[in-house]
């Protein structure tokens, strides 16, 4: 049975943030709000985690999986950024986008595109997953929770309770997230690619 937090979104209380952090680095999968959609998340070593994730969502094999990280700085150790990438990147963060940039050795291989060595990468503008973010010290492995079937992904943190209680480890509710998930842009070539239409203003990228 999955352990519920209902976390104040605009005052996260500590001892809630730490105890969902701790989960994190036990090895537990929950599914948290984003300043988009609600997501799956584990730490990044978590390969039992992966699989379990890949197991709720049934994932092609060449799904590009997300960092989420706290900031900048952070991002930047796990993925190589190109002076043209990082002037999009800087522009557009924190902010509904994901971004899908080289890898650095920071990246465990699994979670890597198996040809083009890519990671997605993303800075939220959300205040509850900033303060799990600040408190892990670490960004989150992260995937949409768009299950199975399903045309949009869940918006309320009790319906995910309801339907995933044996199959995460936590629910964390700050109140119902959006289904628009993030746009998805491709920055690992000369030009950017658009992979995904969702959140945000594309213009930039266009």
């Amino acid at each position: 049975m999955a352990r519920y937090f209902d976390v104040h979104p605009d005052n996260p209380q500590p001892r809630m943030i730490t105890q969902v952090a701790d989960l994190v680095r036990e090895g537990g999968l929950i599914a948290y709000p984003t300043d988009t959609t609600f997501a799956l998340g584990c730490q990044i070593g978590n390969a039992k985690g992966l699989e379990r994730i890949n197991e709720i969502r049934r994932l092609d094999p060449k799904h590009h999986f997300t960092l989420v990280c706290r900031d900048f700085a952070q991002m930047s150790q796990f993925v190589q950024v190109s002076n043209s990438a990082f002037r999009l990147v800087k522009a557009c963060t924190p902010g509904a986008y994901t971004f899908i940039l080289p890898a650095t050795k920071e990246v465990p291989r699994r979670l890597l595109h198996p040809k083009k060595l890519t990671v997605g990468v993303r800075i939220p503008r959300h205040t509850v997953l900033q303060a799990l973010l600040s408190e892990l010290g670490e960004p989150m492995l992260s995937s949409t929770l768009l299950m199975p079937g399903d045309e949009e992904p869940m918006t309320a943190g009790w319906e995910i309770k309801e339907r995933l209680d044996n199959l995460v480890d936590a629910v964390v509710d700050a109140g119902d997230c959006g289904s628009e998930m993030t746009s998805v842009v491709d920055l690992s070539g000369a030009e950017p690619e658009i992979v995904r239409r969702g959140a945000g203003d594309l213009s930039r990228f266009e």
